[in-house]
């Protein structure tokens, strides 16, 4: 978990001040496909169904030197998701593949009672190609919705999750 989270202030720090690109599309996708319910995010894990809480899931972005940062994150007791997307440029979409490795996405089995156990699963690890993609569907002042999926692997046993049917509507909240 420390390791993780060194990786991700590491990327963040180094996408805000050095890196741009585009997003792969400019098509979002469509609005309508996000199923997620206001506030939420939802996803099959392994077939498994998943809803985030309202209370605990939330969109920021974060603009400094002219690059903006964007993370989501969203969770239960049990389960989280979280989103990194450096040199976020609105409306489109963005994959997770280990040839940009400023964009992050993660699943999470926390556990609460051991935290040295708590298990991820992330995209993209190391020759993983493309592992996913997250799509911005809509952007405004105040919300944001999209679709996603991927395959995140878990460094410390090697296992892999699969993510599918991901959708999120969520509270914007811009710095």
């Amino acid at each position: 978990m420390r390791t993780l989270k060194q990786i991700m202030l590491f990327a963040m720090v180094l996408g805000a001040f050095s890196f741009s690109s585009c997003s792969s599309d400019d098509d979002g996708g469509n609005p309508a496909d996000t199923t997620a319910g206001s506030g939420t995010i939802t996803a099959k894990i392994d077939g498994s169904s998943f809803t985030s809480l309202e209370m605990t899931s939330i969109a920021n972005k974060v603009t400094a030197g002219g690059q903006s940062t964007l993370v989501i994150q969203g969770n239960t007791q049990s389960q989280a998701f979280q989103f990194t997307i450096n040199a976020y440029d609105g409306v489109g979409t963005y994959e997770f593949t280990d040839a940009n490795v400023f964009r992050i996405a993660s699943y999470i089995e926390p556990n609460v009672s051991n935290p040295a156990n708590t298990q991820t699963w992330s995209a993209p690890y190391e020759n993983s190609g493309v592992a996913g993609e997250i799509s911005i569907s809509e952007e405004t002042d105040s919300n944001i919705k999209g679709t996603f999926f991927f395959t995140g692997k878990n460094s410390n046993d090697n296992s892999t999750k699969s993510i599918t049917e991901g959708s999120f509507n969520l509270t914007l909240q811009v710095q």
